[in-house]
């Protein structure tokens, strides 16, 4: 899982880091969940410099009342935190905060129950985004739990030319909970899972492995990455602020989003724009309940429909709304409002696909399929590979070679489907991260009632 640089830094940093026109909460300039990306250079310092309120009977009363699942323990270093949080500066980024909370927390809170895990993970989200699904890091993390796209489609994210999931609350925070039970099924406890979604799983196997052999955050924190000796605190500092802001003197502030929301599946292109106009709806507050489809057009189809977000509907109103989704001028967009379209993916300027691509320094095939359109699969299949990885300078084909479909079809089923046998210490996160493969459809193909794998097992992997 990728680093974050924790909300101290979001804050510092919000003016020069939105992520567009639409950024209505505190951008994150922070990390991901991928744990091989760590970047040290702009790190916060994580011991306190100076605690101006460390008063330990009231606020260990006040994080005891609280705490449920999720230790909170008080320290000078989680007092550190609550008093930046609460600073005279912070009251009204805060309170926005707050008020944005009424929203998305309720989505947060019914993953988490159906995931397992507790509820009051949710704060996580704010050291994360500061509640923004459009933040973007400076590294690509994105959305409002900080995924990185691979580490993303790993949990069944998806991240294409019209929609990037991670923006999506509810399906992110899904994907969010899945590697959170996972991590606290390895670890057996919930701010050593906390830790790893910021450092990694590796990160906190290593500390633990320093520390001889600890199992509780506060033993191994000398040993983790300097962001995440801050990250666990923070959170812990969130919680506390979150619960006990009227004790502060910060008020919510009205967040702009709608208290009621009707969902509709949409089985054909939409564009928001034009349901926006023909429903008298503000282009602003659709774009912010849709902030998943990155071109302004809902992507559905009747195999794979998809959900759009609306500002409850007047009765007056479904009339129009009918005629919007089904009449041809709720389809393909006349106009798109470009103010509010997420920066585009890296792209050829031509429209039409080369046959051929030169593998540069620092290129994924992952990301060569998605800069062309094309599957992985297909990209592996048609140029005989078997490795995630090729070298600088190999040349490879992107469209299906002439006359052979059917060696073609073989090496795709070929590399859509083997089995591995499990070892001590895997994970099915781990496994499934491995062999770049949806984790939900290995418990599918395997019939698994749980995500415990014990070693010698064999786990048949598709990719489709």
């Amino acid at each position: 899982m990728k680093r974050l640089f924790t909300f101290v830094i979001c804050l510092a940093l919000s003016q020069l880091t939105k992520a567009n026109p639409l950024t209505h909460g505190l951008p994150a300039d922070s990390g991901a969940n991928a744990a091989a990306r760590r970047d040290t250079s702009l790190v916060p310092v994580v011991e306190p410099v100076r605690v101006t309120s460390f008063n330990t009977p009231l606020f260990q009363r006040r994080l005891d009342s609280v705490q449920k699942e999720v230790p909170l323990n008080y320290n000078e270093i989680v007092q550190s935190y609550i008093d930046i949080y609460t600073s005279s500066g912070r009251r009204g980024e805060i309170g926005k905060i707050i008020g944005l909370s009424k929203y998305y927390f309720p989505i947060y809170e019914k993953a988490f129950r159906e995931a397992g895990i507790p509820e009051e993970i949710k704060f996580l989200s704010i050291v994360e985004s500061a509640l923004n699904p459009n933040a973007v890091s400076r590294v690509g993390a994105t959305g409002p739990w900080q995924f990185m796209a691979a580490t993303g489609k790993v949990f069944g994210l998806s991240i294409d030319d019209y929609v990037d999931d991670r923006r999506d609350p509810i399906k992110a925070s899904y994907a969010a909970a899945a590697y959170l039970k996972d991590a606290y099924q390895e670890f057996g406890d919930w701010l050593l899972a906390i830790a790893s979604y910021n450092c990694g799983k590796s990160s906190v196997e290593r500390a633990i492995d320093r520390s001889g052999g600890a199992t509780d955050f506060w033993s191994i924190r000398p040993y983790l990455p300097t962001e995440t000796r801050g990250y666990v605190p923070a959170y812990i500092a969130m919680a506390y602020v979150m619960n006990y802001f009227n004790r502060h003197n910060i008020a919510p502030q009205p967040s702009g989003m709608c208290n009621k929301a009707d969902t509709i599946v949409v089985d054909h292109m939409v564009s928001l724009s034009n349901i926006s106009h023909l429903l008298q709806i503000d282009d602003r507050s659709l774009f912010v309940l849709n902030p998943s489809y990155t071109r302004g057009i809902i992507n559905g189809t009747a195999r794979s429909p998809r959900r759009m977000v609306l500002p409850e509907v007047a009765p007056d109103k479904y009339a129009a709304l009918y005629d919007a989704l089904n009449g041809d001028l709720g389809k393909v967009p006349t106009v798109q409002h470009i103010s509010y379209v997420a920066p585009a993916k890296e792209k050829e300027e031509s429209t039409e696909t080369p046959t051929f691509h030169k593998v540069r320094r620092g290129e994924t095939l992952a990301r060569i399929a998605d800069r062309y359109g094309i599957e992985l699969q297909d990209l592996k299949a048609w140029n005989h590979i078997r490795t995630r990885t090729v070298p600088t300078g190999t040349r490879l084909r992107l469209t299906e070679p002439a006359g052979s479909r059917e060696e073609v079809a073989s090496a795709k089923i070929a590399s859509k489907s083997l089995t591995y046998t499990v070892r001590q210490g895997d994970t099915l996160s781990g496994v499934a991260e491995k062999f770049e493969a949806n984790i939900e459809r290995i418990r599918e193909v395997n019939n698994l009632k749980n995500d415990e794998l014990q070693p010698g097992m064999t786990l048949k992997i598709t990719k489709s």
